[in-house]
């Protein structure tokens, strides 16, 4: 809980690459799948972040303070969201939109999860009882954000192993502006 407090307390703003690896359940005579993903991630705290999947498929997912914008390169598509009824319970809310762990405290339950791989884990389970997600798990190492593991309500887990992570880098605001495309379908929900 230690690392979680601290990294909440001073980081305020990060870059990091990743890799996310998606695998879901094993169906009737089936095998489990997974797909695997990779991409940057920067934050400004409180509620800006932006997720850019380079591949396998280009994706970009950045939250403005207000809106959360969600770009599909290959659809060329748009979806915007207002971002207070959508990340209150999400991985996001956990490493880049809460000012602090009472913050926190108010949409997860906290708590210290066994050491493994070399990570100090904290579990995040959702208060939400309709909460897409199960559980997420938080991972780091020497106070860095290192990895995320999270399950949803359908038995889908997604792993995110951040690597190069930069703390409390000088962002540029703009990074976390979101202009649609022109010609994009822009669905507002």
């Amino acid at each position: 809980m230690e690392s979680l407090e601290n990294f909440v307390k001073t980081v305020k703003t990060a870059r990091t690459d990743f890799t996310q690896v998606v695998t879901m359940p094993a169906k009737e005579g089936q095998a489990a799948r997974s797909k695997t993903s990779t991409g940057t991630f920067e934050f400004a705290r409180p509620g800006h972040f932006r997720f850019v999947y380079k591949k396998p498929f280009e994706q970009s997912i950045v939250a403005d303070g207000q809106t959360l914008w969600l770009y599909d390169v290959d659809l060329n598509q748009v979806t915007a969201r207002k971002q207070a009824q959508v990340l209150s319970s999400t991985p996001a809310a956990l490493i880049a939109s809460a000012a602090d762990v009472k913050a926190l405290q108010a949409d997860f339950v906290l708590t210290a999860d066994a050491d493994r791989d070399g990570l100090e884990w904290v579990l995040a389970t959702p208060k939400a009882k309709d909460s897409a997600l199960q559980a997420i798990r938080v991972g780091f190492r020497s106070g860095d954000l290192a990895s995320m593991e999270m399950v949803d309500s359908f038995g889908q887990r997604s792993s995110l192993r951040f690597s190069g992570f930069k703390a409390n880098v000088a962002l540029d605001g703009s990074v976390f502006q979101f202009k649609p495309p022109q010609g994009a379908d822009v669905i507002r929900q």
